[in-house]
């Protein structure tokens, strides 16, 4: 099995010059010659060097790793029963898929509650973010699910007010919140507002908090794309200077004049802003949550990274001890703004391996009697099928699923397919369906019945996610539905099934040849 593909890659915009002659080992090309002009990211590197670290081109892409793990979520299948049903009456006219219910509810006192299982994990200061944000708040808020402003908004932001060190006022923090509440429905759903270091030295959670009526804050010690601290790419000396000044980590130093000098010639067109890794103890995080509880926030909940198991270990007993509210769990390969590209290809552990391992230490402090946070799985998310083995490979814990590359990828497409029906450019595989957002989206006529005059206000990024999260909430409910089970409570370990000994060794489900063994001994006689 490949696992990874050396020195060539889309994501850093290089390629081999031979083509699909290349050494398995290393990816430089079988035959590498004098006279090249450098197409491969050696290559690429002996003349724009630490540039080519990163995926490119940068404030317009998402990117993920290319890494195929040796075991995935593919290495499990849904079982379905012909038997029964768990959350409905067991009649054929009553147990049909669109009556399940995929509501779910969140926190010590089940208080926040989702129309859809789905949870967008963190979406921060990078500009891709930005510019889809209208499309991802009122996607949001109109499917009834969580939306997180990620880290580092408030410090990015010109036009934030920042007096002693403390963040007073954010316009585009103040803009993420007022969008989400401006189209909640119902109460369902929520806008989540995320700090990490430098968040919390600029106490951004207190100002979201106690200026912007945020009701639920998250502490972020990681992500699955890195092990590092957030990135993005500034192109302005001007702002460069202005985060330099703000306390932030600018390569090179915007305030040195040879480095200015340097800029003001087109030697290099970018700085980076960097922010800085936590350091985790247990006082420290204890400490932590009692402030913000003071601070006024309702719900508190935790993200972390593809750390080593000891640091979930440290993720899952800290939040059982913080009575935190919900702690969600990335695992490596994902990444939606600027992550380094050989780090996100091999850092961490995989999705199945950290999730089992999850599994395992939250059963470990509930069975002592201890408190479970809700848990949240993030890592490649895109399609039904997923979602489902999900919640069952984490089964009685996972509560919702978090996705972040996808629903920004709806939002991209609803948002670039609107701008092509008002331009009257619409491509033709798309005229196919009509020429309006009403016959080319098709959920745009249900929202305009049901919001009437506030329909034209409905940009259509946000269509694009409310598109797309009903069609993976219809697929979900048909494969719960086969499984018999009509709500999300009611899905366990023994749904799936492995496909393969190492997936089972690994996840501790059943190998498909090994399950309903005894059951079907008692059947046979």
């Amino acid at each position: 099995m490949t696992l990874t593909r050396y020195n060539a890659t889309a994501a850093t915009l290089t390629k081999n010059r031979t083509g699909g002659d290349w050494c398995p080992s290393s990816g430089m090309c079988v035959t590498c010659v004098e006279g090249c002009t450098g197409m491969c990211e050696i290559g690429k590197s002996a003349y724009r060097g630490h540039e080519v670290i990163y995926p490119q081109p940068f404030g317009i892409i998402t990117t993920a790793s290319q890494k195929a793990y040796p075991v995935d979520l593919s290495h499990f299948n849904v079982m379905g029963t012909a038997v029964g049903a768990f959350g409905i009456e067991a009649d054929s006219d009553k147990a049909i898929f669109s009556n399940v219910d995929l509501e779910t509810r969140l926190g010590q006192d089940k208080g926040l509650k989702l129309r859809l299982p789905f949870v967008i994990p963190g979406l921060g200061s990078t500009n891709v973010a930005k510019e889809n944000w209208d499309g991802l708040a009122i996607g949001a808020a109109l499917t009834g699910t969580v939306l997180t402003i990620g880290e580092n908004v408030c410090g990015m932001d010109a036009e934030s007010k920042i007096e002693n060190g403390k963040v007073m006022h954010s316009v585009d923090m103040a803009r993420r919140v007022k969008l989400f509440k401006d189209w909640q429905q119902d109460g369902y759903g929520a806008i989540v507002a995320q700090a990490n270091v430098e968040d919390g030295r600029l106490g951004v959670l207190e100002y979201a908090i106690q200026e912007l009526g945020v009701d639920v804050v998250e502490l972020k010690w990681g992500q699955g794309a890195k092990d590092i601290g957030g990135e993005v790419k500034i192109k302005s000396l001007e702002k460069a200077q202005m985060l330099k000044n703000r306390g932030y980590i600018v390569l090179p130093d915007p305030l040195d004049p040879d480095v200015v000098h340097d800029f003001n010639n087109g030697a290099f067109t970018e700085f980076e802003r960097h922010s800085r890794v936590g350091m985790v103890t247990e006082e420290g995080f204890l400490e932590a949550i009692e402030n913000l509880r003071k601070a006024g926030s309702k719900y508190i909940s935790l993200k972390t990274g593809a750390y080593r198991p000891a640091d979930l270990a440290r993720a899952v007993k800290f939040c059982s001890l913080a009575k935190v509210d919900y702690l969600t769990v990335d695992a490596a390969g994902g990444g939606t703004g600027m992550s380094p590209w050989r780090m996100m290809n091999e850092w961490g552990v995989p999705n199945v391996e950290m999730w089992s391992l999850l599994h395992q230490y939250c059963s470990r402090i509930a069975e002592k009697g201890e408190y479970v946070p809700d848990i949240i799985l993030a890592s490649g998310f895109t399609l039904e099928d997923q979602i489902f083995k999900g919640f069952a490979l984490c089964s009685p814990f996972v509560k919702a699923i978090g996705m972040a590359r996808a629903p920004l990828a709806a939002a991209m497409v609803g948002k670039t397919i609107g701008r092509s029906i008002d331009s009257g450019q619409l491509p033709i595989y798309l005229q196919r369906f009509g020429n309006t957002r009403e016959s080319v989206f098709v959920t745009a006529e249900g929202l305009q019945r049901e919001y009437g005059s506030r329909y034209d206000d409905i940009p259509t990024g946000a269509i694009g996610v409310y598109t797309y999260y009903e069609r993976l909430a219809q697929g979900l409910r048909q494969f719960m539905a086969g499984n018999r089970k009509f709500g999300l409570e009611y899905i366990d370990r023994n749904d799936i099934a492995a496909l393969t000994h190492e997936a089972a060794d690994i996840s501790g489900i059943q190998y498909v040849m090994d399950t309903d063994k005894e059951e079907a001994a008692k059947i046979l006689g």
